[in-house]
């Protein structure tokens, strides 16, 4: 009996474009898993599409079929094993022979593939691997044609996408190129055993009081030589379980286990992250056939769904703890996504636990993430929102592509189902917007999926029978929800329902364009995206931009990578409506960047007060990453440098964050004609699961002389509400009579400042920002700020290797911020920054 061993076909390949037939057309690669694009780089067949405008030029690669090869190692088969190719993941129309006969037909870019060649493979010959991609691009435009009945519409990209189950985002989206890949885009091994298992799983019950787990533990096996399956559940050294198995006649072996006061998993901040280890080895006698390991936590998913005051709650609760879900929206990081390191996975979600985000949600027109993705949400407590793949479209229903997208959905869920940070599937992204938007037949009281595939909105039996049947069956731990966003289906305009669903709120940016002042009154139960673009910052530029002369804010270049309908509009819009104009680039990055800092604050800060009644349950920003340097939502771009929204979100999203604002006084309808008076509050927002006592200050700074005009108030003992949004003060400003100011607020908790929030008259292209002698000293791994003014919007460069614990900040008189360096060293040239009204920057220190 054979122990299973398996190589991970990594090198030794070649490419080249399938129908050029020149003896020297097969050029090298690099490594497995790879995109054509890599590889036509690696061999300077195609330049960078990131650079300048080069995405144009490199578009004829999408248009053609690509075929890679690769001669296998030597294996001696014998002992009635089995010889196994296993593909993780081929990009996407794939045609595989070996030896030249077709072993495999692939059509689903997410579709884990095993083919046994125990009987063609040839054990004294050499064995060549040879894979056909054809042009998924052109393929897709075949399958439109042979559906002429079906209504293809959508947004973003062109509509023959939604016939191919492959990335839907390769074929350009709002934020991205237009780069149809292909290749071998996940891991290919070949795999030779007796038996081996071929999966494990856990399927568990939480008891009411937490206190106790019960379940079984599941392994299905492979092979006939297999006997009894060795289960082992541990907690670090602790063993809860050790338990044998026989493998039944359908290969599947089992054990109850029971585990007393269970380490639970919760998400960061509310608790442990605790993660078992799960092993089952496939035994014949006494010789070890095959081990899997795996590791999964136990928690209880609760998605909260009440009737209230307001209409219909939509949160979630794990393991009894209600969690307020502030975090961002998951694109791929990288349009290329086999060069994503599992270093630089671990950097991407690291920055949301160091940023106080809780949850990130996969969107639905990227990829089933990479196992290191999942696993590291697991470890830093980062719950995952996950929609299935599909975005913005009238998908088709025919009977073939029913069958690739059952056959998706349950090798992904069978592949994820151990993860506990996984706590929601979503069927879609904004399908039944287009379904809204195009008056697609939906009757929400037929209740018969049959008749759903008869109707031009057949992609609903997707979302509401087949999706569900698949995780009910494979993830049962987990809540399905049709689409996000959805409303249940109720209302002509049900996906626009604040009372109920979740909601991706757009009229800040697209639709009625309203003032990003007024996010906390257009939220509604659980607020999935929303956003506003920004510029990254000018190193990210230069890197795309490399003729200086392109160099300004309206260049060809600059627009060329920003790919937002309308941008130039929007930009603006929200520059002019809300600061004085600058035209140089740094200046305009600036102002682009400060927009969307104020935007996200005021959002999340608002909304995560109506937690307190439960009213909003979460809100997840549009977006975390880019997938190429560019302009976009994203509040960290594509080299993993922080725009000042990444700040301003994380000190909102603290465990205690403090708010106070004015009431909102829309100064354009007005024709600018101020209030005489203006209402504030102030509050306090947390997670923290234990009332605390707390200060609070809140003083009335001018702008213009750095004076307070007016007593300070300070409030002792307060008592700040548990995992809730507590209203401390509030009060009237004249404005006829006191002049333009801010409101600084501060928490203190046992005598240390743990909060801070400043309120300023809006818009601030009315104010003077004038000689507000802004200082900044380096004290070693510190730089200690101070202004004698009221100072807006400071920014500090983001370099590569230097961490910054904060920036985007608002500065008060006699209130010196304090902002840790880590990796800058003493000979490096100081860090420059820039603040609203300052220009063009500062550089050097003071």
């Amino acid at each position: 009996m054979k122990q299973l061993s398996a190589q991970t076909l990594t090198t030794g390949w070649s490419f080249k474009q399938t129908d050029v037939q020149d003896a020297d057309a097969w050029m090298p690669v690099a490594k497995v898993p790879t995109m054509v694009h890599l590889d036509l780089m690696a061999n300077n067949k195609i330049p960078d599409p990131f650079i300048g405008m080069n995405e144009l030029a490199v578009e004829w690669v999408g248009e053609k079929s690509w075929t890679y090869r690769k001669m296998l190692p030597m294996v001696d088969v014998k002992d009635e094993a089995s010889l196994v190719l296993a593909f993780d993941g081929l990009d996407t129309l794939a045609h595989v022979k070996l030896n030249g006969e077709t072993i495999l037909k692939s059509d689903n870019m997410f579709v884990l593939q095993r083919v046994d060649i125990t009987k063609s493979y040839k054990s004294t010959e050499d064995n060549i691997l040879e894979i056909d991609f054809d042009s998924a691009l052109l393929r897709a435009r075949e399958i439109e044609k042979q559906h002429p009945d079906h209504r293809w519409l959508g947004s973003n990209g062109e509509m023959a996408r939604l016939g191919v189950r492959k990335a839907q985002f390769h074929w350009g989206w709002d934020w991205g190129p237009v780069l149809m890949t292909c290749g071998p885009w996940r891991e290919v091994r070949l795999e030779f055993y007796n038996g081996r298992v071929a999966d494990l799983w856990l399927d568990y019950e939480i008891s009411k009081d937490f206190n106790s787990a019960t379940g079984t533990a599941f392994a299905s096996v492979e092979g006939g030589a297999g006997q009894t399956v060795a289960f082992n559940l541990r907690l670090g050294s602790d063993v809860v379980l050790q338990e044998s198995a026989k493998v039944r006649d359908d290969g599947l072996a089992k054990v109850e286990f029971r585990v007393h006061k269970p380490a639970l998993w919760y998400p960061h901040g509310y608790g442990e992250q605790s993660l078992y280890e799960v092993t089952a080895s496939l035994l014949n006698g006494e010789t070890v056939l095959d081990t899997k390991t795996k590791k999964t936590g136990l928690r209880k998913v609760e998605l909260v769904q009440d009737k209230d005051k307001h209409g219909k709650s939509f949160y979630f609760s794990i393991n009894g703890v209600d969690v307020f879900c502030g975090g961002s929206d998951w694109i791929p990081a990288d349009h290329f996504t086999p060069r994503i390191s599992n270093d630089r996975y671990r950097k991407w979600l690291q920055l949301m636990v160091d940023g106080n985000q809780v949850m990130t949600r996969i969107w639905g027109g990227g990829i089933w993430e990479e196992d290191v993705f999942y696993d590291t949400c697991d470890e830093l407590g980062i719950m995952i929102w996950h929609d299935y793949m599909f975005a913005c479209g009238n998908y088709p229903a025919f009977p073939s592509f029913l069958e690739s997208v059952k056959e998706e959905a349950t090798v992904q869920l069978r592949r994820l189902r151990h993860h506990p940070s996984i706590t929601i599937y979503a069927g879609n992204n904004e399908d039944y917007q287009i379904q809204e938007r195009y008056d697609l037949e939906y009757d929400y009281k037929d209740t018969d999926p049959q008749h759903w595939l008869k109707t031009d909105f057949p992609a609903r039996y997707i979302y509401e029978k087949l999706l569900p049947d698949v995780t009910t069956a494979e993830s049962p731990n987990v809540p399905y929800w049709p689409g996000s966003p959805w409303s249940e289906g109720g209302r002509k305009i049900s996906v626009y329902d604040q009372t109920v669903g979740d909601l991706h709120q757009w009229n800040v940016w697209h639709g009625t364009q309203e003032k990003y002042q007024v996010y906390d009154q257009i939220g509604g139960r659980f607020n999935s995206e929303f956003g506003l673009e920004a510029f990254p910052h000018i190193e990210t530029i230069e890197h795309f931009v490399t003729n200086s002369k392109e160099l300004y804010p309206q260049s060809h270049t600059i627009d060329f990578h920003n790919k937002a309908k309308g941008h130039e509009r929007r930009n603006a819009l929200y520059i002019i409506e809300n600061f004085r104009l600058e035209t140089g680039l740094k200046g305009y990055i600036h102002l682009t960047q400060l927009a969307q800092a104020e935007a996200m604050m005021y959002a999340y800060r608002g909304w995560r007060r109506q937690w307190g009644d439960r009213f909003c349950g979460g809100a997840l920003l549009w977006q975390l990453p880019d997938s190429w340097p560019c302009t976009s939502w994203a509040i960290v771009d594509y080299f993993l440098r922080k725009k000042p929204a990444y700040y301003s979100v994380a000190r909102v999203l603290a465990p205690l964050a403090i708010g106070v604002q004015r009431e909102h006084q829309d100064w354009s309808v007005t024709h600018a004609r101020p209030s005489k008076t203006t209402k504030y509050q102030l509050w306090v927002s947390s997670s923290l699961q234990k009332k605390v006592k707390a200060t609070i200050e809140l003083r009335f700074i001018s702008i213009s002389s750095g004076a307070e005009i007016k007593s300070t108030i300070l409030k002792q003992d307060v008592n700040i509400a548990a995992n809730g949004a507590t209203d401390v003060m509030s009060g009237v400003i004249n404005n006829v009579e006191e002049e333009p100011h801010v409101l600084a607020a501060r928490l203190y908790l046992d005598g240390k400042i743990v909060a801070r929030d400043m309120d300023w008259p809006q818009p601030y292209k009315y104010l003077p920002f004038e000689n507000q002698d802004l200082h900044v000293a380096f004290h070693g791994h510190k730089m200690h700020i101070s202004s004698k003014k009221p100072v807006k919007g400071l920014v500090f460069e983001e370099r590569e290797g230097v961490l910054l614990s904060d920036s985007s900040l608002d500065v008060a008189p006699g209130d010196e911020q304090i902002v840790s360096i880590s990796g800058l060293l003493a000979s490096d040239k100081p860090l420059s920054w820039t603040y609203l009204g300052h220009g063009e920057g500062h550089k050097g220190k003071d």
